[in-house]
């Protein structure tokens, strides 16, 4: 029997969602855009095996893709893409290295090509963080959580975040895209700010929820107060919260950022795979 990616339907939730529970240390990202997807703007396929066992999935998101292909050997190539990217522009492909190559190669073969490759370390945590900050001088330092009357001094932190950590290169930066963004940080995440005295220096998030684990995502210190052990301090703090809560903790950290990385690392953070996004 030849196996053909098919398009998922309400019938398909369950077997859809215990594919994603065994793979879900891999992909909270893509486990958290199924929990709160909104049909017919997001779309799913999936990949039987031989006994109808759901062996892959393709989930589209916007204009993100991302592959969770599990174990699957011999993949064939998801035909099916050539109708919707003549629709529905492409914008990111998302996932760990491996799988998102695959993806990749397919869409070359539809004349798409990466405009930009990021990649990563995929890092995860369940256990209590270390907290001993090997700090400097944290004389000052307050972390506390924020909230809405807050948003106006984190603002200018979001923003040098989105421009440093997220924004493609060559995209132009939004304001109010920005605002929006820290309004529905504020509203629906976990969040902590760093503050010397009366200034906000640092901020760290969550930015998804899978089935038992939280993603972290805008983590960011002022350039001028780095390297004291605030990010640290703030990390493990948040890390702890989380942990207490009886939820995992993953995040990803860009293969170019060593600073980055040994924090996480001192902190208990252990790597378990590469990981990318790809922008188009």
């Amino acid at each position: 029997m030849k196996r053909q990616w098919q398009r998922a339907g309400k019938s398909d939730e369950i077997r859809m969602e215990e594919f994603l529970r065994s793979h879900e240390y891999y992909c909270v990202t893509a486990c958290a855009k199924f929990l709160h997807k909104r049909p017919p703007h997001e779309q799913i396929w999936y990949l039987p095996n031989q006994e109808g066992v759901i062996s892959a999935m393709l989930l589209r998101f916007g204009g993100t893709l991302f592959p969770v292909l599990g174990n699957t050997q011999d993949l064939p190539l998801p035909r099916f893409m050539k109708s919707f990217t003549g629709r529905i522009p492409v914008h990111a492909v998302q996932g760990l290295l491996d799988e998102a190559d695959i993806l990749e190669a397919a869409l070359a073969k539809l004349g798409y090509r990466a405009a930009e490759h990021r990649n990563y370390d995929l890092m995860t945590l369940d256990s209590p963080p270390e907290r001993r900050s090997p700090s400097l001088n944290l004389r000052g330092l307050t972390i506390r959580r924020p909230d809405f009357t807050d948003m106006e001094a984190m603002y200018p932190i979001q923003a040098a975040y989105e421009k440093e950590e997220v924004l493609p290169k060559d995209a132009a930066f939004d304001p109010a895209a920005c605002r929006f963004s820290l309004s529905n940080i504020l509203a629906h995440e976990q969040s902590l700010i760093a503050c010397m005295g009366d200034r906000i220096v640092g901020k760290i998030n969550t930015n998804a929820a899978s089935f038992s684990r939280l993603q972290i995502g805008g983590v960011y210190v002022l350039p001028e107060y780095r390297n004291q052990g605030i990010g640290h301090r703030m990390t493990a703090d948040f890390a702890g919260d989380i942990i207490t809560q009886g939820r995992g903790l993953t995040l990803f950290v860009k293969k170019d950022n060593p600073a980055a990385q040994k924090i996480y690392r001192r902190i208990g953070f252990k790597t378990i795979g590469d990981y990318r996004i790809s922008y188009y």
